[in-house]
């Protein structure tokens, strides 16, 4: 065996391009083929959208106390109160692979994996989603994020690129490609032209590999997989028309809005998702308000903080009174959300809200000391998909002495070690996928759908 400092393995990097190409050719599949999203209009399309609040919330004003029908709204999510019929308070949840890995929690919130160091991981259920709907869809999933973060995973372990600036999220779904239409079929056919070699190249190198570097071409191999089918997507859509979008709607939605401005940004997201529901330009959508270090402060409401700092507030009661009131402005923008999608027409004339299931939630509980079981969760809509809301979903029932919020550090607790451990967050994941279309029984570490 040769030793690898011998670099007789070494291969030109642009040969191996030309090698890659023809290993991951693909023949022209269902999803690149725009035809194919002119299917019947008569019943509304399923979607999901996930909206994640970093750094847990102050959850002694957060917590509903009461499970079933007649719970009573926390102060926090008191803004939501309007949609209880179609809204479902979900307490006791955990993903069991990030307790004790506080950093990573929203890199695992939507896919149910593990947090180790030697751990890759694994595609987030937006993503499974996606695999179903991509195909009626000029987009496959829509990715933001205020600092650059996605919550959206490949198969393969790699997280997904977001947009932020609200005009380049309207242009990229409903402007005309700079140069024309011309212009860019020949840049996405440039960009694809560099796979183009052969198979018996490719099957040389990986002789010459070792196991380690096999594995790193295998990720590779799945990256430039994805890249080549998004490639000859944008491609084949260029001939489709792009959707009509009226005064009002373009006046709402492309625009960029000031870091000072928080919920106008919030707000021009969320009306963003709505059109690009309505159109069918995706179905599925992620926005991510922020990431476990850096999520950003609301002057607007007189916090200066940012919610990392608020979060970590050592029992200061000025800080956790901000903390509640980032907490509350955050659900009134969600409840936003849900407003614009119960009052937007779907194909069908009802409610966009009937058939679009939106969870909003943290993959963390309690900020300050990292607390990442009885995660905060509220799943709504999606009524036509066969959920049923009114009522609060406690997984805490039966496994612990009550809510004791008079009693900070014993709740506390409940929110660093799961008061129930077969209550495992990847089984809501997996009722929302099941309810998209996936046929699956396994999501994640699920370990029995949720039924509701």
């Amino acid at each position: 065996m040769s030793h690898f400092l011998s670099q007789s393995w070494l291969i030109n990097r642009r040969h191996a391009l030309r090698a890659l190409g023809s290993f991951i050719a693909l023949p022209m599949l269902d999803c690149m083929v725009p035809l194919l999203a002119a299917e019947e209009k008569t019943v509304s399309p399923r979607r999901s959208a996930f909206i994640y609040l970093a750094n847990g919330v102050h959850s002694l004003n957060y917590q509903v106390t009461t499970p079933g029908k007649d719970y009573q709204f926390s102060r926090s999510l008191k803004p939501l109160e309007k949609h209880r019929q179609v809204i479902t308070p979900i307490s006791g949840l955990y993903h069991p692979g990030a307790i004790g890995h506080h950093h990573n929690c929203i890199s695992v919130w939507l896919t149910g994996g593990k947090l180790g160091p030697s751990d890759r991981n694994t595609i987030s259920v937006d993503q499974k989603m996606a695999e179903i709907t991509a195909k009626h869809t000029r987009y496959s999933s829509m990715e933001v994020a205020l600092t650059g973060e996605s919550l959206g995973w490949t198969a393969d372990g790699v997280r997904l690129p977001s947009m932020r600036r609200c005009s380049e999220i309207f242009a990229s779904m409903f402007s005309e490609p700079k140069g024309g239409m011309a212009t860019q079929r020949r840049a996405l056919r440039r960009k694809g032209s560099v796979l183009d070699a052969n198979l018996d190249e490719v099957r040389q190198l990986e002789q010459k590999m070792g196991s380690a570097d096999k594995g790193r071409l295998d990720q590779y191999l799945t990256s430039v997989r994805e890249a080549e089918v998004r490639t000859r997507r944008a491609d084949a859509w260029l001939d489709t028309p792009l959707p009509t979008v009226s005064d009002a709607d373009r006046k709402r939605t492309n625009r960029d809005i000031p870091a000072t401005l928080a919920g106008e940004y919030f707000r021009t997201v969320y009306d963003l998702m709505v059109l690009a529901f309505q159109t069918d330009v995706t179905r599925v959508a992620t926005f991510s308000l922020g990431g476990e270090g850096d999520a950003f402060a609301i002057p607007e409401i007189g916090i200066t903080e940012s919610r990392h700092q608020l979060s970590h507030h050592g029992g200061d009661p000025g800080y956790m009174e901000k903390l509640t009131n980032y907490d509350t402005f955050a659900i009134e923008q969600f409840s936003y959300f849900l407003t614009r999608l119960a009052e937007t027409n779907d194909v069908n004339g009802k409610p966009l809200l009937n058939s679009t299931m939106a969870l909003f939630g943290s993959g963390m509980s309690y900020g300050h000391s990292h607390g990442n079981a009885n995660l905060p969760l509220v799943l709504a809509g999606g009524t036509d998909l066969g959920l049923k809301h009114g009522s609060h979903l406690d997984f805490n029932q039966g496994h612990f002495n009550g809510y004791q919020l008079d009693k900070p550090g014993e709740h506390y607790s409940l929110c660093s070690r799961p008061a129930n451990p077969n209550a495992h967050m990847s089984n809501l994941l997996l009722l929302m996928a099941q309810r998209m279309g996936v046929e699956t029984d396994k999501f994640g570490d699920s370990n029995k759908v949720i039924e509701l």
